[in-house]
């Protein structure tokens, strides 16, 4: 019986929160309307051309009704003389006027719209780009991709059209429903008593057609997904043959996004079929009522058609609000997603130009002390465990170990990618350094070299925004790089093509090497850079590197124990902290170490 009370009772607290959801949706919605207060202006005097347009088409019924009555020789208003023709330049000068501010009003709000949504791109963009790694970890690329482009053009649409004609349609309705009362009260009261029961059920029907969009836009995340890691990894899907595969998985997505939107249009077609027949019942029911009014001469035909415009313009407004409703209630869906990128907490880093301004300089010392780490969302498993070590300025150290130790993770946390979970990432000494001072003086040569689809040149550069020509040649010259560019048909200007595929891994990585000699850091980390290369390739690599590495702190992980022989250090990580060091020579003369077992095993594979 008490668990049936609690179960109760959560349940009514449940129904109880769902109003309150409503309304934290709709106003984390309105947080994006905060964007047209640069615009409030232009925003207000859009508004009043929109008022003035919507009134402005008010008054042709009331025109028009006039200009009737005045063919019957009747004065239907004492301010208008029952002239046809007076009444009829009166309708054309109100029209010219009408169409005046109906550009305007136009003209402005895509104006306002299109500058608030390019905002609003750009503070998304911006927001994606320096939150942490960790974000980027649990999401998916095509995901985060359908943030950017449909929410965002589902905001777009409402902030451009919908919106206005929102309040367009309100203005008319109002004003309409106010001049169908003032014309005729019988005839308002027959029609005003449905009225009631279409407000009901376009609420009912917004907060189901809410739940539906948002699950829609899900869905069309996740198709988005799939498509963007599929052509990323499209020499795997080809390797593998599964193109079919990956094709059947996309078309079963899209088949849950239509089903989607199916059920969505089977509820909006039964709902708009709903008001058309209760709107145009309705006006049948005028024509039949007010007919019987003109014979027994309480309204003029003047009036009825006046009262019949006035409940077209009435009914046009009622019809037009669940499509706009609907409409609304998809930006917020869309809004919702945006909002959730929006509130994520970034890195400590400015999106400007100060970004990349060196306020405190690191000469090169590294320490860790009793430093701990797991992976957010992994707490369980500890990567790293009492981990110490000290690297002095200009020194060349090596981490070496088996896969799955640790050894990526320390230069992530080098790199600030992390934070220690316990102990501290000392450099020279203190952790009194931004973020930003970090990693414009540390570099990483990794051993899956990401280079962006524009030229040898761009990515070169990528090291340093402000080089010049003859910096990114003589760069590259260092980098071994020099005379394979040479020999591209473009020079400096080949197009690398998406992520580099056009460009061998040896040359890749040479161009990595360029970029991070461009940047000129203090503490410079090799992630196995040299592990995935062929002999020849790793030769040219392994010379760029050894220029690379010279006069500046140097952290090597290493797959190939041969390459670090001359390393100052070396620290061979097991479970998570330091179980050996010493230099090539010492470790070499342990055999029970797993440096030693390690180095024995890559020269038995050698001779094989």
């Amino acid at each position: 019986m008490a668990r049936a009370r609690l179960n109760s009772s959560d349940k009514g607290s449940k129904e109880m929160a769902k109003p309150k959801m409503s309304k934290e949706l709709l106003a984390k919605g309105l947080q994006l309307f905060s964007y047209i207060k640069p615009y409030k202006s232009k925003f207000v005097i859009g508004m009043v051309f929109l008022v003035l347009s919507s009134l402005s088409l008010l008054t042709f019924p009331a025109l028009l009704g006039a200009l009737i009555d005045a063919a019957q020789g009747q004065q239907k208003y004492p301010w208008l003389p029952p002239s046809i023709g007076y009444i009829g330049l009166i309708s054309f000068a109100v029209l010219f006027f009408q169409s005046l501010v109906s550009f305007f009003r136009i003209r402005l709000f895509v104006e306002i719209s299109e500058k608030s949504l390019a905002t609003i791109r750009k503070d998304t963009y911006f927001k994606l780009i320096t939150l942490p790694i960790e974000f980027f970890n649990n999401r998916r690329v095509g995901e985060l991709n359908s943030r950017l482009s449909a929410d965002l053009s589902q905001i777009q649409e409402t902030m451009t059209t919908t919106l206005a004609e929102l309040i367009r349609q309100a203005i008319s309705l109002v004003f309409g429903i106010a001049l169908l009362i003032w014309v005729s009260p019988q005839l308002a009261l027959m029609n005003l008593a449905i009225l009631p029961l279409i407000v009901v059920a376009a609420i009912l029907f917004g907060r189901f057609i809410r739940k539906l969009s948002k699950k829609a836009q899900d869905q069309l995340a996740d198709s988005n997904s799939i498509v963007q890691e599929t052509l990323l990894g499209i020499s795997s899907v080809k390797a593998f043959v599964n193109e079919f595969h990956e094709a059947k998985r996309y078309n079963t997505k899209l088949k849950e996004v239509v089903n989607i939107a199916v059920k969505g249009a089977t509820y909006r077609g039964l709902f708009v079929s709903f008001i058309i027949f209760c709107i145009f019942g309705a006006i049948i029911g005028v024509i039949w009522y007010g007919g019987a009014l003109v014979s027994d001469g309480s309204i003029t035909v003047g009036d009825l058609t006046t009262y019949l415009l006035y409940s077209i313009f009435v009914a046009g407004s009622m019809g037009s609000f669940p499509e706009l409703y609907s409409g609304f209630q998809k930006a917020l869906g869309a809004s919702e997603r945006v909002l959730e990128i929006l509130g994520e907490t970034t890195e400590d880093i400015p999106v400007n130009e100060e970004a990349k301004t060196i306020h405190k300089t690191i000469h090169g010392n590294l320490q860790f002390k009793n430093v701990n780490f797991s992976y957010p969302g992994r707490q369980e498993r500890l990567v790293l465990s009492d981990l110490s070590f000290e690297v002095k300025a200009g020194e060349k150290v090596a981490f070496v170990g088996p896969s799955g130790v640790g050894k990526s993770t320390i230069a992530a946390l080098i790199l600030q990618f992390y934070k220690p979970t316990e102990g501290q990432v000392l450099y020279d000494g203190t952790s009194d350094y931004s973020l930003t001072d970090i990693r414009n003086q540390v570099a990483i040569v990794p051993q899956d070299v990401l280079l962006f689809g524009g030229t040898i040149r761009e990515n070169i550069r990528y090291g340093k925004l402000d080089a010049d020509a003859e910096e990114i040649i003589e760069a590259a010259k260092r980098a071994n790089a020099h005379e394979f560019i040479m020999q591209c048909s473009e020079g400096y200007d080949t197009v690398v093509g998406e992520r580099g595929v056009k460009l061998s891994g040896g040359q890749r990585q040479r161009i990595a090497i360029a970029r991070a000699l461009l940047k000129d850091p203090a503490i410079l980390i090799l992630d196995e850079a040299t592990s995935s290369l062929d002999s020849e390739s790793e030769r040219l690599v392994q010379e760029a590197l050894e220029g690379l590495m010279k006069d500046r702190t140097s952290i090597v992980i290493a797959h190939r124990l041969s390459t670090i022989k001359d390393a100052d250090h070396i620290f061979v990580i097991e479970k998570g902290s330091v179980s050996e060091k010493g230099k090539h020579v010492e470790l070499i003369d342990n055999p029970s170490g797993l440096y030693h077992y390690l180095y024995s095993l890559q020269q038995v594979e050698q001779k094989l």
